[in-house]
């Protein structure tokens, strides 16, 4: 098993909010987006349909409740669909609620996922001024986002899009760049973290597309394999550890960081177990998990229950207790500590026995394993004022490959290693 020598981790797990005040609705028709293989979902995006829009009440109520979740710091998400469709003086509303619900010097933070078409200055300065921190949806050059991200005539969205982020970089907006790791993109992984570094966006974070055709039982034509997400981070991590002194952010690295550290990651996917957070749909319905708004696991209504009721509830223990249920292929896998079994969103995917993505990761955590250690040797010997120990690897170099593939390490994801991490 992976050992780091690092304080046992740490479990501080905040409770946040991940609401959707138009639920599915965009203004984008993304080919890859989830909502257009949920033909029963009564909160989809459907421009035949009628339009999602939370109401008054259940924005107070759902406010008012989450500023007592935690009288030190409240952790409300928006997201869709598209939330800046409900416009921007509901988020003043929000804003004004939160001033009125909260506590003294309890401290609120508001993320916003967008596509940032609709974004003005009247909306960057507005998102400024309460220190709303942003989530940019891009795929890369326009070649790549623009094949997936199109309006609904099949016009692209890249152009637009950039004009949003160079509005926001004028104004002082802080902001993420979201990035869809699909069929396409996933052969380039080292080109498009080069171009987001290449227009100065240092806050990155990549999301594997894996989504299933309903009608056909079968991945989509889209969907990211395992081999491609596989050595598109591993390409990524390459030009992210810089020789051992990154100079960008990378969400899923420094989560990962963060284990070798000593403490719990702060993504759910590198977490033993569910249940940090809650989604609310635009009606005010509750479930454990964006991935999983189906009516076997909608936990209630916020007009009807307390979100305190909600998280200590056992619908939702029994949903976050899964994740951590033992697997035996997971129990023997070196890099258990980092990935915590996944998230299982992707057990059973195309009849896959285990984890979707299990190989992809196996395959980054070997090949990134000594640029981990010589990053968190180096930080705990800066806070400590000394070099830490440091543990051989968990696996030898002509032991087999914990990917599973059969060969010897050094034949198979060590091969990848660029030569400055490759030992004799």
């Amino acid at each position: 098993m992976l050992q780091t020598d690092a304080h046992p981790a740490i479990r501080t797990q905040p409770r946040s909010l991940l609401i959707k005040p138009a639920s599915g609705d965009c203004n984008l028709h993304c080919t890859y987006c989830f909502y257009h293989d949920r033909p029963t979902d009564p909160y989809r995006g459907d421009r035949q349909g009628p339009r999602h829009r939370m109401s008054y009440e259940v924005l107070e109520t759902l406010i008012r409740q989450g500023m007592q979740l935690d009288r030190r710091q409240a952790t409300f998400g928006w997201q869709g669909g598209e939330p800046t469709l409900c416009g921007l003086d509901f988020f003043v509303e929000a804003v004004a609620l939160q001033k009125r619900h909260g506590a003294p010097g309890q401290s609120v933070s508001n993320g916003l996922q967008t596509n940032a078409l609709l974004l003005d200055k009247e909306w960057a300065r507005f998102l400024r001024q309460y220190s709303f921190l942003l989530g940019v949806s891009l795929d890369g050059p326009a070649a790549y986002h623009d094949l997936y991200r199109t309006h609904v005539h099949g016009a692209g969205s890249h152009a637009r899009v950039m004009e949003s982020l160079r509005l926001l970089e004028r104004e002082g907006v802080e902001f993420n760049i979201l990035s869809v790791v699909n069929r396409v993109t996933g052969a380039h992984g080292g080109e498009i973290y080069d171009y987001l570094v290449g227009e100065g966006f240092q806050y990155l974070q990549f999301i594997p597309c894996v989504e299933m055709d309903l009608a056909t039982g079968r991945l989509t034509d889209f969907s990211v394999t395992p081999e491609l997400y596989g050595d598109f981070l591993c390409e990524v991590f390459d030009r992210w550890y810089n020789g051992g002194n990154p100079q960008t952010s990378v969400r899923d690295f420094d989560a990962i960081l963060s284990v070798y550290l000593g403490q719990e990651a702060p993504m759910c996917c590198y977490q033993a177990r569910c249940g940090g957070y809650l989604v609310v749909e635009h009606n005010g319905d509750l479930y454990p998990c964006d991935f999983f708004v189906q009516e076997d696991l909608r936990l209630g209504n916020v007009l009807e229950m307390s979100l305190e009721e909600a998280f200590a509830g056992a619908a939702l223990q029994a949903f976050a207790a899964q994740k951590a249920a033992p697997r035996r292929e997971c129990a023997v896998c070196a890099w258990l500590l980092l990935c915590q079994q996944g998230c299982w969103r992707f057990i059973g995917v195309e009849g896959h026995a285990r984890h979707y993505l299990c190989r992809a990761y196996q395959q980054f955590f070997a090949h990134s394993h000594e640029g981990f250690m010589a990053l968190r040797d180096r930080l705990l010997g800066q806070a400590l004022g000394r070099r830490p120990s440091v543990p051989v690897l968990p696996v030898g170099r002509n032991d087999p490959c914990p990917c599973g593939s059969g060969k010897k390490l050094k034949q198979c994801c060590a091969s990848r290693r660029p030569a400055w991490l490759v030992k004799a």
